[in-house]
């Protein structure tokens, strides 16, 4: 979602949100892989009940990594992907619903989006090939060396887009992914796994919230269920709010900026491309190895608690006093909404409003103030009550001059200090024609030592480097002379013959680097006019078109609320404007919406491919529908420029830049593609057809004899799941035209895969329970849903002297502290270095006894802050859905020879280690996390503890089960 630096706003404001997570690694045997068990107990001491997968953010990473060498084939491509999810499944362990969600065909307000993200996408590949061929061949002319050129086709990341044969094999390789879990993982027998691949409409991440709505909207569905969302994007955050289920989980990759990227011509690590010098590569290995190899870190991941950032809101949120019943749901909805204004995939933000200036914050101080006057709140289920919002942005619409002088303010500020900050630099290092290093010189009858050249090689680089510049300085100064001397720019200035120009020194060379040039000018008087004149071409006195850009913004904040908690309003609707008004002209704005027109209809994949596509992603599509982008006499020529102006309205960099690209006029793209549609193939027909969701279960699942008898019974009508089969889930299940049956071969379409010979899965279309059309989803918290324990310190915990708080880490508040016990206290002894505490590491003489002798720990555990944990009112950790695995017997004690030596330290061990044993029993029973084990209960298909007892409907038959040694 386009919310540029939201999370880490929300990550530094609400930092208890955040927990690291917990992976177990597979280990290896003889040189054999053992996988990971997945059935067994969460290393996250919690269990997970349904994951969720927004794919793009996965297959993204995994098509076209930035930190690692690109995968050589569309088969590697396929197979990272799977290992991506592999390692998702293992860290989460979801018990019940696996939900992969591929983005469909969008609606057309984001398709405005993703068309300018392609576009740019196309403009920076192919100056980047320029870029390299330019800078290829200045490293040539210097004499520098540079590794052959692979001639390979570069990947187009555009490919990623509904309708492409990219996508369409996609949903293949899943399907069988999918058959060979369920066939080969003892930890997906039981769960429930939903593939929407990129045939069905709708965006991934909304594809899974309108399952989750409509889910929650049943009366068999489990309100205690703990969800688990993964993907990248800032509006999951809200999303998951805006569900209201008490137990939401986010799980994303921790973001750790400047990693390490190989240069994109040499393709070492440690510079940019534009640094490039065409340095020989080092050898890497005694016999030149690891030369393809990049050292970089495995990605981690870490779960974002909703629950947790709920505690945060309400305190945040909480008003006394109000005219009204306050309603924390209703306030959690506003929030939601606010966050809006500062950035989203379908408007551009209000310029007054920048998250990095406190954006958030402001209007939430506003909101509280304003609410009073409101009588209520902005916004129920998911629309918005447009009088009261006009009292929100008339505030911020006062403050408007004063944040945009503000902003200027901070901006001078910020360039004043880097300034000093490089004058100060630049003083410290000297003049620039000392050596530095072991060449760096130094005093007479000083005591320090010239540094020993640890990579010559790298020395040797840095030299030739600032010898570079300072010929480039003196090349640029001979040239500039003769230029005044001869009064022409094409006098010889130089006697290598090289360019006459002399060369442009780097922006951090300079004093002051060049900044683009702003016209608005917000923070000098008249910028309103300015703004409305540079951005729109219309005077500030047309109060009309004012008024037409706030009603088009008002429909969109109207829409994007909707879309949100209630589904896609409106497939045709789009904001028709590159930029957004100011918060003070929300004037009037009561009577500005009425109502989405009804009944409209998403594009098809090949139609939403004309619509986003630049020409020279053309390839991708049928060679009729191609000609229509880049023939001259085309009718729709002017929808595909082949350059395009980016406004950087106000920022700094092109990315953060706004594209100025001609929006797509429905009527005439359909009227265009007329013509061609007879001229699609039977494959191409099938490609631009919309899809269906499919579910798939193994042998071990309850539904699985039930979709057995659909097909056998060749039924052609649609069948209501039955709740009692699927964990309370439900909806229309329709036969596949080609399904994956159980004990039936599924083929590998990845050649380095195998077959599967007999598969223990099925699978069969699905269909979301379906409403009436006025029907509305209501926000709020089931019946029956029981709220998490809280986490946060509470505000009055000081005032209650109730002894220090004990933070709650990660998702287990009966997680006991961890101390050493007799046998690591020995352990320490023998192998940390005794001898360390004299004068120094390699003084002489006989041990002194320190730190970790033969001693033992104090005997008393009771000093300091240590507090032992209560032995016989704290039960130990236990999930309601996890029997787990069986307990360790305590060892039994023994007896230890009496020392020559020591005798003191030992006399006091054994006099303490009797209640030092009984008192880590009481503490670690049954291993990490304190689980139950019980042998006997084992069973692949648990029972379903927690589920709403108000349900009168009996638990699952026995089926067969899986026995796993």
């Amino acid at each position: 979602m386009g919310v540029p630096a939201f999370f880490r706003w929300l990550s530094r404001k609400y930092a208890s949100i955040i927990v690291n997570c917990l992976e177990e690694k597979s280990k290896e045997c003889n040189g054999v892989q053992i996988p990971v068990d997945t059935s067994k107990p969460n290393p996250n001491e919690v269990e997970f009940d349904n994951l969720y997968l927004d794919m793009n953010g996965i297959i993204h990473p995994c098509t076209h990594p930035e930190d690692k060498p690109a995968p050589k084939n569309e088969d590697e491509m396929m197979v990272a992907i799977f290992e991506y999810i592999d390692r998702l499944f293992n860290i989460v362990r979801p018990r019940r619903v696996l939900y992969m969600a591929i983005d469909g065909v969008a609606p057309r307000a984001k398709m405005n989006q993703q068309r300018s993200r392609r576009f740019r996408a196309s403009k920076e590949g192919v100056e980047l090939a320029e870029e390299k061929q330019k800078m290829r061949e200045e490293i040539f002319q210097r004499g520098g060396y540079l590794p052959p050129e692979e001639i390979k086709e570069r990947f187009d990341s555009n490919c990623i887009t509904p309708g492409t044969e990219f996508m369409d094999n996609l949903a293949k390789c899943l399907r069988y992914y999918i058959a060979d879990r369920l066939t080969n993982d003892p930890g997906w027998r039981t769960i429930t796994v939903f593939l929407s691949d990129a045939s069905v409409p709708g965006e991934g991440e909304h594809k899974i919230m309108d399952f989750i709505r409509r889910q929650r909207a049943q009366p068999n569905h489990d309100p205690n269920t703990h969800h688990c969302l993964c993907g990248a994007d800032a509006d999951l955050i809200m999303l998951g709010l805006a569900t209201h289920e008490p137990n939401f989980t986010i799980i994303r990759e921790e973001f750790k900026p400047n990693k390490p990227r190989p240069c994109g011509l040499c393709g070492q690590i440690g510079h940019e491309l534009k640094d490039c010098q065409g340095v020989a590569r080092e050898k890497k290995g005694e016999h030149d190895e690891f030369a393809d190899t990049i050292p970089v870190s495995e990605q981690e991941f870490i779960f974002i608690r909703l629950s947790v950032l709920r505690e945060y809101l309400e305190r945040e949120l909480t008003m006394a006093s109000l005219p009204f019943p306050f309603n924390f749901e209703r306030s959690v909805d506003d929030w939601v909404f606010m966050c809006f204004f500062v950035g989203n995939d379908f408007l551009p933000h209000l310029p007054s409003l920048e998250i990095r200036e406190g954006a958030i914050d402001r209007l939430v101080s506003i909101y509280k103030d304003v609410v009073h006057k409101t009588g209520g709140y902005l916004t129920e289920n998911g629309f918005v009550n447009l009088e009261r919002v006009e009292l929100i942005m008339q505030a911020v619409g006062v403050a408007e001059d004063n944040i945009f002088k503000k902003r200027k303010d901070d901006e001078e500020n910020f360039k004043r200090r880097m300034k000093e900050k490089k004058k100060r630099m630049k003083a410290e290092q000297g003049p620039a024609y000392l050596p530095g290093g072991q060449f760096a010189p130094q005093a007479l009858g000083g005591r320090d030592r010239p540094m020993p050249v640890q990579n010559a090689r790298h020395a040797a680089f840095d030299m030739r480097m600032q010898g570079n510049r300072n010929q480039q300085n003196r090349d640029a100064a001979s040239s500039l002379k003769a230029m005044l001397k001869n009064g022409s720019k094409d006098s010889a200035g130089t006697s290598d013959g090289m360019d006459n120009r002399g060369v442009k020194r780097k922006a951090e060379d300079s004093d002051s680097e060049p900044e683009p040039e702003d016209n608005v000018r917000l923070w000098e008087e008249g910028w309103k006019q300015r703004y409305y004149k540079n951005k729109f071409d219309v005077d500030e006195t047309d109060e009309e078109f004012r008024k037409k850009v706030v009603k088009s913004y008002v429909e969109g904040l109207c829409w994007v609320l909707r879309y949100y908690y209630q589904g896609c309003a409106s497939w045709k609707w789009y904001f028709p404007f590159h930029y957004a008004p100011f918060a003070s002209d929300f004037k009037d704005i009561k009577d500005m919406f009425k109502e989405f027109e009804k009944g409209t209809m998403p594009f098809k994949p090949l139609e939403q491919l004309m619509g986003v596509f630049p020409a020279a992603s053309g390839n991708f599509l049928p060679e009729t529908w191609r000609a229509l982008m880049s023939n001259p006499d085309s009718s729709i020529i002017d929808f595909y420029p082949d350059d395009f102006a980016i406004d950087l309205n106000g920022k700094k960099y092109a990315w953060q830049g706004v594209a100025l690209l001609p929006f797509v006029d429905e009527r005439r793209l359909r009227g265009a593609l007329a013509d061609v549609y007879p001229d699609l193939t039977t494959e191409e027909i099938r490609r631009n057809s919309l899809g269906s969701d499919v579910v798939f279960v193994g042998k071990s699942h309850p539904l699985c004899d039930f979709i057995k008898e659909l097909y056998s019974s060749e039924s052609r009508e649609g069948t209501e799941i039955p709740a009692e089969l699927c964990h309370g889930i439900q909806g229309t299940l329709n036969l596949d035209e080609d399904p994956i049956l159980p004990d039936k071969p599924v083929e590998s379409p990845i050649p380095m895969l195998r077959d599967i010979p007999y598969s223990s899965a099925v699978g069969i279309k699905f269909k979301d329970p379906q409403y009436e059309g006025g029907h509305v989803f209501k926000a709020v918290v089931l019946p029956g849903a029981k709220m998490p324990n809280k986490v946060l310190k509470p505000g009055d915990w000081e005032r209650s002297n109730r002894g220090p708080w004990k933070p709650q880490l990660g998702f287990n508040p009966n997680r006991q502290q961890v101390h050493l016990d007799q046998s690591a206290f020995r352990t320490l002894g023998h192998h940390v270095n005794r001898y360390q505490q004299g004068s120094g590491q390699h003084s002489q003489g006989p041990p002194r006894g320190g730190q970790y002798s033969n001693a033992p720990p104090p005997s008393v555990y009771h000093q300091g802050n240590y507090r032992p944990p209560l032995r016989d009112h704290q039960p130990p950790f236990q999930h309601s859905r996890q029997h787990g695995f069986p307990r360790a017997h305590p060892p039994s004690q023994q007896q230890y020879p009496r020392p020559q030596y020591g005798g003191q330290g030992w006399d006091r061990a054994v006099q303490a280690q009797g209640s030092a044993y009984q008192h880590n029993s009481q503490r670690g029973r049954g291993g990490p996390g304190g689980y139950h084990q019980h042998p006997q209960h084992r069973d692949d298909r648990r029972p379903q503890e927690g589920y709403n007892s108000a349900r009168n409907y009996a638990l699952p038959p026995q089926t067969r089960r899986y026995n796993w040694n």
